[in-house]
């Protein structure tokens, strides 16, 4: 809360997909390195 406005980028999450799934896809709704990396280069060229 103290930090807010010192920020340099603003905040992104990086999750699944906000839909249900079946359990056997679980593999392809969870964040794999690809989409951590994807987001991590978005805000670092912000």
């Amino acid at each position: 809360e103290e930090c807010f406005l010192n920020l340099e980028a603003p905040i992104s999450r990086v999750c699944g997909y906000d839909t249900p799934f079946p359990h056997i896809f679980e593999p392809f709704y969870i964040p794999d390195k690809w989409k951590c990396y994807d987001a991590l280069r978005k805000m670092i060229n912000y």
